[in-house]
């Protein structure tokens, strides 16, 4: 008995510490789910010692599938490409997308060391005024040069979360009021079903000659083209986030209601420890879709209206009829697919940090 006592109690080490593996794998998985790399899940089960079959076929199911589908369409792509002839020439393949990729990477960093040799100019310049007592000449002067890639995305992601912010300021309390009552839902209905289906093309024109008339000057904290961008996202996104809103709300389970009333509960008390915390699920689905659909309607606002960002990039590119601009044009489209999906799993992040869901 002595001698089989210690085999005993070091197989029951390692059984626990295989338990806390696999808890800290399990644990991770549900951030591999939000980040959309749930094969990495399979693959340290494997590496554990887990059922290395059935593992192999998720890796198989999620890894291997989505990468042979990949290939084959780079290489349909690839295949097809040269032989669609354009006026710019013909399409081109990914080997000609990726070369300007590279080639906009190297003009962003072209250009932001132009823009910090100028804003160095600018700095020593002024410390020489200062330095002779001239302190009143000192000025701040903006760097005028072209924007590069980087910065246009940047101005696009900037501008989506301004308008979404505003659609979710807007949206949440009306959709909870309309789930709330039916009188306020009588009333908000009938306008979230005559403008949900309005494009973003016709609220633009409504839009600019607003701004324009109200932003007299372009001097303030945004631009007006900002803002015009930004409030077209913001009426075009604000409905996925009232209509789920509303829904979730409404759904309630009758017996919680029951019981706010019996403890007589205040509005304010009722909406935070009640009914937001049971409408959530549903309110963050509003919010991923708004938030798809602001970034859409971003890119078609910045092109018509011809505000900085991807749109205009693209816009300006198609203008411009070189050889490459199809190119660019094209890496372009997979940068919006791009941000358009690591948008979603930010929302899914905050989703799964406030919310008990299993939606994806």
């Amino acid at each position: 008995m002595t001698t089989t006592d210690p085999d005993f109690a070091a197989a029951e080490a390692r059984e626990a510490r295989r338990a806390r593996l696999f808890t800290k794998i399990n644990t991770a998985d549900k951030w591999f789910q939000v980040l959309g790399l749930a094969w990495v899940t399979p693959i340290l089960k494997a590496v554990a010692g887990d059922n290395p079959q059935a593992q192999v076929k998720e890796i198989w199911r999620l890894l291997a599938v989505p990468l042979i589908a990949i290939a084959a369409f780079l290489l349909l792509w690839g295949t097809l490409a040269p032989k669609v002839q354009t006026s710019l020439g013909a399409v081109p393949g990914p080997a000609q997308v990726w070369t300007e990729v590279v080639n906009l990477h190297e003009d962003a960093q072209a250009k932001a060391a132009k823009r910090e040799k100028f804003e160095t100019m600018v700095a020593k310049r002024n410390e020489k005024l200062i330095a002779a007592g001239r302190a009143d000449e000192v000025k701040t002067v903006a760097y005028t040069g072209a924007p590069s890639y980087y910065q246009q995305i940047w101005t696009s992601i900037r501008t989506v979360f301004f308008g979404f912010l505003i659609a979710t300021v807007v949206a949440v309390p009306l959709g909870i009021a309309a789930g709330l009552s039916p009188t306020a839902n009588a009333a908000i209905n009938p306008l979230v079903q005559i403008f949900k289906p309005v494009s973003p093309l016709a609220w633009l024109p409504i839009v600019t000659m607003i701004v324009s008339a109200v932003y007299a000057t372009n001097d303030g904290l945004f631009s007006k083209s900002f803002l015009i961008s930004a409030i077209t996202v913001t009426l075009c996104s604000l409905w996925p986030t009232l209509i789920n809103t509303a829904l979730g709300v409404a759904s309630i389970d009758k017996d919680l209601v029951n019981v706010s009333k019996v403890l007589k509960m205040n509005t304010w008390t009722k909406i935070t420890r009640l009914v937001l915390p049971s409408a959530l699920p549903l309110i963050f689905t509003g919010l991923r879709l708004s938030l798809g659909v602001g970034w859409m309607v971003l890119i078609a606002a910045e092109m018509l209206a011809q505000n900085p960002g991807l749109g205009k990039f693209v816009w300006d590119e198609f203008q411009n009829g070189s050889s490459s601009s199809l190119a660019k044009i094209m890496v372009a489209v997979f940068t919006i697919g791009i941000i358009g999906f690591l948008l979603d799993r930010v929302m899914y992040a905050l989703q799964s940090l406030f919310t008990f869901t299993n939606n994806r």
